[in-house]
């Protein structure tokens, strides 16, 4: 039996004030990059933002109590124009705190986390988002990592040489000898490894050698969804017995079977007229003129819950977290427009039965628990 809406939501905002939710996948940093040429003097984030998905008063009544802020940079950058943009992803993001003291505080460990949250700061932790970022370099990855970042997406939508995307033809059929490299000094440095964007063989090879928890910053689930960025449910139980937490996105087409199907037919039209369906402008104009009577399907607040539902049942609820990729894609599902909707997420699992206890685990106690196992994994410095 269904909770009261209205109790459920007010039981939510009262959790997301006592405990930190801890996102983990924002792109408002590349937002600002491509829309305000990476000056902060454009734009205000302390009001509000009409073309970003985030910002500080969103933020605050989303009740976002920790961020990982992605440092994305294109997975077709080459080698060291990747390391440069990449840095300068950092550079901005320290920037964003430094002009908001009072607001964000940069964390590096749980206990940062957890402090920040106490002195009412949101707590600001950064992710790189492909392993082209590290141009092959386990030097450039012992840098980014004293830089503040703490994790690595090991590929984007392209594979790396030592590693195969979810959204890549399969090269390497899953990690090479150097992504194993990669893996065990990620590990030895206290870094989370992120499977989000890798193929399901090379989550596999990973689970296989790692000797600390795991994560998916902003995946799904594919036996709700049959996307190839959502974890196969194999996978995800392999995570559980490691300690990971797959984080649940609301990237629309990963989210709803509809808005996947609609997608797949628009592809395999362009496919058929010659055109490229990587092409996000004439992506644009197919749909209007193939599917213009049939507008694409809207994902929703509810599928959402349907993932994390999922993950926990196979996975466990000591594992599952939530990761929306606000900024990182161009709709969202309704009742999920920005940053301020975490209360309405919550209030739909309290009100489908989750406890509080279970709530503050999603929330962000799995992903700061799995933080502190891996920085309690690392090894001596070398």
């Amino acid at each position: 039996m269904r909770q009261d809406v209205s109790a459920a939501l007010s039981t939510a905002r009262d959790l997301l004030r006592r405990h930190p939710l801890v996102d983990g996948h924002n792109d408002l940093a590349w937002e600002i990059r491509q829309k305000f040429g990476s000056d902060l003097r454009r734009v205000d984030l302390a009001a509000p933002v009409a073309a970003t998905h985030t910002d500080l008063p969103r933020l605050r009544c989303g009740g976002v109590g920790a961020q990982f802020w992605s440092v994305y940079v294109p997975g077709t950058l080459p080698g060291d124009a990747a390391v440069t943009a990449t840095l300068e992803q950092i550079d901005l993001v320290h920037r964003m705190i430094a002009d908001h003291p009072d607001d964000l505080e940069l964390a590096l460990t749980a206990d940062d986390v957890e402090n920040a949250f106490s002195r009412g700061r949101i707590a600001s932790l950064l992710g790189a988002e492909g392993g082209h970022s590290i141009a092959n370099s386990l030097g450039v990855l012992r840098m980014l990592h004293r830089l503040g970042v703490r994790y690595l997406t090991l590929t984007h939508n392209v594979n790396v040489p030592w590693a195969d995307s979810a959204t890549d033809a399969p090269v390497a059929g899953g990690l090479t000898a150097f992504g194993r490299e990669v893996v065990r000094e990620m590990q030895r440095l206290g870094m989370l490894v992120d499977l989000s964007h890798v193929s399901a063989d090379t989550a596999r090879d990973v689970l296989q050698i790692a000797e600390a928890p795991v994560v998916f910053s902003h995946s799904s689930a594919r036996a709700v969804c049959d996307h190839p960025r959502n974890v196969p449910d194999d996978v995800l139980r392999r995570l559980a017995a490691g300690g990971g937490v797959c984080m649940v996105t609301f990237v629309p087409d990963f989210v709803s079977p509809q808005r996947r199907a609609w997608n797949l037919e628009l592809t395999a039209q362009m496919v058929r007229r010659g055109l490229d369906p990587t092409d996000r402008g004439r992506r644009a104009v197919a749909a209007a003129q193939h599917l213009a009577d049939r507008p694409p399907p809207r994902a929703t607040l509810a599928q959402v819950a349907d993932h994390i539902d999922h993950v926990r049942t196979v996975a466990g609820v000591d594992h599952v977290g939530i990761g929306g990729d606000f900024d990182g894609t161009d709709e969202l599902p309704d009742g999920l427009p920005d940053v301020t909707c975490y209360p309405a997420l919550i209030a739909e699992l309290l009100a489908r039965g989750w406890d509080e206890d279970e709530c503050v685990k999603l929330i962000g106690g799995n992903v700061l628990r799995a933080l502190r196992e891996a920085a309690g994994s690392r090894g001596s410095e070398s």
